[in-house]
C-alpha cells in the first residue's frame, strides 16, 4: 500500500521512518543513556519515584485587571484544586512602567495584573499563605523588584525567607532572543541576575532565582531542537556568570530552574524533556564538575503551546491542551499549566480555566499513567527521538561556543535569525498543505459559535492611576529618594542589589522609579537589526 506522502517529518524537521528496530540504537548504550530515574544522566526523571512518590505541581497561569481581581481568582484556583500559584502581569509591569505612565495607557491589566508598588503587591498576595503556597513569577526585566516587593510582603508579614518557596523568571537573555521585554544591555543586565542567585542561595534557599526559559522561545516560531538548545545554553551562560561572580556551583545550581513549551507533536515534545535532563547532566559535569548531585538535575516547568491555539473553533483547543499536557506528564515535567480554550481570544475566564485545571487533575486521577515512571523508556522510537534531539542541540553548542558564547551570538542576531527561519519554515509548510491545522486550513467551518469573553475595563486603569496618585502623596518623600538614590550607588559599585531594591519597595518607590533610577546607571539596550 502506498503511504500518505513521499516524506514523514517531525515539527522540527527531523525525518521519522515507518518503523523502529534495535538497528535505530546501535551506539545507545542503556545504562549510560538511560539509566534508572534518579540517576545520572536523569533521561528518566530527577526522582526515583517520580509522581508514583508526588505529582507534579498543578501551577495555571494566572492574572488580570487589578490585584484585587487576580487575588479573587488566585482564592478560587486554590479552591478549585490547584497547588500552585503562577503570576501573569500586564505589559506596563513587565517592561518596568507605573500604570500612569503615558506609554502605559490603554494596557494596564489586560495581558496580566497591574502591579506598581508594594501596596498592590500586598493586595496580590492578600489571604494567601505565602509560607504554605509556591508561587511562580513571569518576568524578567524587572523580575528583581518584583522579587523585592514579595519578599518585602513576606517581610512585613513575619515570614522567614527561608520558609518562601518558588520562582521568579528573571531569564534575560531569552528576552534579547525571543520575547524583547528587556530593560538594560546584557553585561549589567547579567550582573543583577547573578545577584539575585547570590541572595537566594544566602537567603532564600527554597526559592529557584531564575527559570531558564524555552517557553517564549518556542512561541517565537522555534523548533524543539532550536528551544532545547538554545535554553539550555542559556542556563550554562547564567552558571558561567555566577561561577565567575565567586560563587560556588554546588550554592545555588540546586536552585536552578527551567520552562519548556509543550507543542503539538507529541513523542518529539517527550522526548525533547528526556534529552533535556541528559544533555544538562551531561554538560554541567563536563564544565563544572560540581559535588552535589542536585546540581546535575533539571528541574522544569511546562506550559502547553499558547502558539498552537486557534481563534477558529476554540473549543479544540482543548484537545490539543490535552495532549500536551498528557506529553509533558509522560516526559516527567515538575510542574505543569494547561492554557485555556479561549486564549486566542483573550484572558481566560474562570469557566475555561477551570476546564484546563480539570485536564490535568483527570490526567493525574484518572489515567493511571502517573502509575509507572517513564513508561516511554526502551521505546526505539522514542529512544532514537531523544538521541536526535540531543545530538541537535549539541551541534547548537558547538555553534555558540565558536561564537564566544550566547551573549556574542545574540548581539551577531545569530540565535534570533535561527527562530525566524524555522518560523517562516513552518509558515511556508502550512501554506503548502505539507502540515495541517485543524480549523483553519483543514475542516474550516463557515460560521463561528461564539463563546464567553474576560474584558477589561477601562475603570481598571483609572483606579490604578489614582491608588498611584494617592501612594505618592502619602509617603515621605526624603526616605524614598534617599532608598532610590541608595539603589544606584549600589549598582555603580558593583555590590548585590537585593537589600537596596527591598529597601526601596519598602521606601514606597514604585517599579517605573526603580527601573528609570536604574537605567540612569546601566544604560538602555537596542537590539540588532535581524533580516
Amino acid at each position: 500500500m502506498s503511504e500518505r506522502t513521499s516524506r514523514f517529518t517531525s515539527l522540527s524537521g527531523l525525518s521519522i521512518e515507518p518503523v523502529y528496530t534495535p538497528d535505530h540504537l546501535k551506539d545507545w548504550h542503556a545504562d549510560q543513556d538511560l539509566g534508572l530515574p534518579g540517576t545520572f544522566p536523569y533521561t528518566r526523571g530527577i526522582h526515583p519515584t517520580m509522581y508514583r512518590g508526588r505529582l507534579w505541581t498543578m501551577r495555571q497561569f494566572a492574572g488580570f485587571g487589578s490585584a484585587e481581581d487576580t487575588n479573587r481568582r488566585f482564592h478560587y484556583l486554590l479552591h478549585q484544586g490547584q497547588t500552585g500559584l503562577s503570576v501573569a502581569f500586564d505589559l506596563p509591569t513587565l517592561m518596568g512602567l507605573d500604570s500612569d505612565d503615558p506609554r502605559a495607557q490603554g494596557e494596564v491589566g489586560h495581558c496580566g495584573v497591574a502591579i506598581s508598588s508594594l501596596a498592590d503587591m500586598e493586595r496580590l498576595f492578600d489571604g494567601i499563605p505565602l509560607d504554605q503556597v509556591t508561587t511562580s513569577m513571569t518576568i524578567n526585566g524587572p523580575a528583581a523588584v518584583l522579587f523585592a516587593m514579595y519578599l518585602a510582603v513576606a517581610q512585613k508579614r513575619g515570614i522567614p525567607f527561608s520558609q518562601l518557596g518558588g520562582t521568579i523568571q528573571n531569564d534575560i537573555l531569552k528576552e534579547y532572543i525571543a520575547q524583547k521585554e528587556w530593560l538594560f544591555p546584557p553585561e549589567p543586565h547579567m550582573a543583577l541576575i547573578v545577584d539575585t542567585i547570590a541572595y537566594c542561595a544566602a537567603h532564600v534557599p527554597k526559592w529557584h532565582p531564575i527559570s531558564i526559559s524555552g517557553y517564549h522561545i518556542r512561541e517565537a516560531g522555534s523548533t524543539a531542537v532550536q528551544e532545547l538548545a538554545f535554553t539550555l545554553y542559556d542556563g550554562l551562560t547564567y552558571v558561567d556568570a555566577a561561577v565567575k561572580a565567586g560563587l560556588d556551583v554546588d550554592a545555588f545550581a540546586p536552585q536552578l530552574s527551567f520552562f519548556f513549551n509543550v507543542h503539538n507533536d507529541f513523542f518529539e515534545e517527550i522526548a525533547k524533556f528526556r534529552a533535556a535532563r541528559r544533555l544538562w547532566a551531561r554538560e554541567m559535569e563536563r564544565r563544572y564538575h560540581p559535588k552535589n548531585p542536585r546540581s546535575l538535575q533539571l528541574r522544569c516547568h511546562a506550559q502547553t503551546a499558547g502558539c498552537s491555539l486557534t481563534a477558529q473553533q476554540p473549543m479544540n483547543n482543548v484537545v490539543r491542551t490535552s495532549l500536551q499536557a498528557l506529553a509533558a506528564v509522560l516526559g516527567g515535567t515538575q510542574s505543569l499549566h494547561t492554557n485555556s480554550m479561549d486564549e486566542s481570544l483573550a484572558l481566560p475566564t474562570e469557566e475555561a480555566v477551570t476546564l484546563a485545571l480539570r485536564t490535568q487533575q483527570i490526567i493525574a486521577a484518572e489515567s493511571e499513567t502517573v502509575n509507572t515512571v517513564d513508561p516511554l523508556g526502551g521505546s526505539y522510537f522514542v529512544e532514537s527521538l531523544t538521541n536526535r534531539l540531543e545530538a541537535g542541540a549539541q551541534d547548537y553548542f558547538r555553534r555558540l561556543d565558536a561564537m564566544g558564547g550566547m551573549i556574542r551570538a545574540i548581539e551577531r542576531g545569530y540565535p534570533q535569525r535561527e527562530i525566524l527561519d524555522a518560523s517562516q519554515r513552518y509558515q511556508r509548510e502550512l501554506e503548502r498543505g505539507e502540515r495541517s491545522l485543524v480549523g483553519v486550513t483543514k475542516y474550516v467551518e463557515n460560521t463561528q459559535r461564539p463563546i464567553p469573553i474576560l474584558r477589561i475595563g477601562p475603570e481598571v486603569e483609572q483606579e490604578q492611576v489614582a491608588r498611584l496618585s494617592d501612594l505618592r502623596k502619602s509617603r515621605d518623600p526624603f526616605r524614598m529618594a534617599g532608598a532610590l538614590e541608595e539603589v544606584q550607588e549600589t549598582a555603580a559599585c558593583h555590590q548585590n542589589l537585593m537589600p537596596a531594591l527591598i529597601e526601596a519597595v519598602l521606601a514606597k518607590a514604585t517599579v517605573g522609579e526603580i527601573c528609570s533610577a536604574l537605567r540612569e546607571v546601566y544604560g538602555t539596550y537596542r537590539e540588532p537589526v535581524v533580516l
